[in-house]
């Protein structure tokens, strides 16, 4: 049958197969060289390696179409068929690895807290741990949304270089007491992106389950310069500090996460607890959290190991964050590095990165997993998830849903212990009565 173009069908389908086939062959070995072929890559392998199932689908109906109206009939046509069909290899291959994600991070909560470590987690927040994104919302990725979770928006949590700084927080519907809290930081190379359009997947779970998630905005390069990022953040720590129980929250037990310059934000929050140099005017709030989580973070702003060949990431930090060259100022840079900053009393950390991650390499989050498990007293885990490229939780796509299953249990983990060392706290300070034995201790 022919179709309403000036070239025949066989032909249309293989330039068809040729383009579909191009988009699995990115997402299977994303483009690390050559900007801007290294943004343009990435776009394409972020949605097909989190939407490879929907890829599939969309090219076995292509195929379809074009076989119907006459596309095998000549050689172009064949050719066209045995490319799409690797392609299609290619693409249950990427599902596959998504697949893996269950197994290695459970393999990396284990290895961190144990095997046992479900037995800690109490059946009140951790009922859902292992819920699964619904069968609509596998099917149309965006938006992201929960009935069980309200959300109140555009809260001014601080006013800063003439910027009004806000956030959005997110907590069980008709929740009247406080709840285990997480601070998310959004990210975007520390010069676009906000609230709005970053972590909804992780938002909406954690908060239909219990807990409540506050996202916050902060000062964006290169109008602002570091650290106005991290003062920002902890910024955003003293509000939930001072105001969090008017909203749901539990300022006691406090989490910070975020992805790639979020990633790097919440791990220096966590690494610079208290540092009066990033709370100005405010030096006396706690700024301690219980846990980070930081998912495809920038940990180094030195480039210690020569990590960020075929990147842009040192431009980007020169001209637009930092202001200054690394090599005037290495101080400052390292100051900015949480890879410099590792410390024994930091809070437990929950390090994922994708090992197909074209924009910050994996090895940045191997070194820094390396050097913070060998100075932290606290567990240090790291998931290295198959498959997964930047910015993968974006969508709520498979990968996703086990790599949120699994921070969540890590998560609830974190809650179930803090909780317990709050109890026996109280037990401790509790005076003895007359018929207890001294020494004698319990804990509800």
């Amino acid at each position: 049958m022919p179709l309403p173009f000036l070239l025949p069908a066989p032909v249309l389908f293989l330039i068809a197969a040729a383009v579909g086939a191009m988009f699995t062959l990115n997402a299977l070995r994303p483009a690390r060289k050559f900007w801007p072929l290294v943004g343009a890559g990435f776009f394409a392998s972020w949605l097909t390696g989190e939407l490879a199932a929907h890829h599939l689908f969309w090219q076995a109906v292509a195929t379809a179409l074009f076989v119907w109206a006459g596309g095998l009939d000549g050689w172009p046509g064949w050719m066209a068929l045995s490319i799409v069909t690797l392609s299609w290899v290619g693409l249950v291959r990427i599902v596959i690895d998504a697949r893996k994600a269950r197994d290695v991070t459970e393999a990396a909560l284990c290895e961190g807290l144990g095997t046992e470590y479900r037995s800690v987690i109490p059946e009140e927040i951790g009922a859902h741990v292992d819920e699964h994104f619904s069968l609509r919302q596998r099917l149309f990725p965006l938006p992201v949304l929960d009935g069980r979770v309200e959300v109140v928006r555009d809260i001014v949590f601080s006013r800063a270089g003439g910027v009004n700084l806000k956030l959005d927080v997110y907590r069980p519907r008709g929740n009247t007491k406080p709840r285990p809290t997480v601070l998310f930081v959004h990210g975007g190379a520390w010069v676009i992106g906000s609230k709005d359009d970053q972590g909804k997947p992780l938002a909406y779970r954690l908060a239909a389950h219990g807990w409540v998630v506050v996202s916050a905005n902060y000062r964006l390069s290169p109008r602002f310069t570091f650290p106005d990022h991290l003062i920002d953040v902890k910024s955003a720590i003293r509000w939930i500090r001072e105001h969090g129980k008017e909203h749901g929250a539990d300022p006691s037990f406090l989490v910070i996460t975020g992805g790639s310059a979020g990633g790097h934000l919440a791990a220096l929050a966590a690494l610079t607890p208290n540092d009066p140099r990033y709370q100005p005017g405010f030096e006396d709030v706690d700024t301690r959290v219980q846990a980070c989580v930081p998912f495809y973070g920038v940990y180094d702003f030195t480039d210690r190991r020569g990590i960020w060949r075929g990147t842009l990431l040192r431009t980007i930090l020169e001209k637009s964050v930092m202001k200054k060259q690394l090599d005037e100022d290495r101080a400052a840079f390292e100051e900015a590095s949480p890879m410099s900053l590792t410390r024994k009393d930091a809070p437990p950390f929950f390090v994922v990165h994708g090992d197909r991650d074209s924009l910050v390499p994996v090895q940045e989050a191997r070194l820094f997993v390396e050097l913070l498990r060998a100075e932290s007293r606290a567990p240090v885990l790291y998931a290295e998830l198959p498959g997964a490229q930047h910015a993968f939780e974006v969508f709520p796509s498979e990968r996703t849903g086990h790599a949120l299953a699994a921070v969540e249990r890590f998560l609830a983990y974190q809650w179930a212990r803090h909780r317990h060392e709050g109890a026996s706290i109280e037990v401790a300070r509790a005076p003895r009565t007359l018929d207890e034995p001294e020494g004698a201790t319990s804990v509800a």
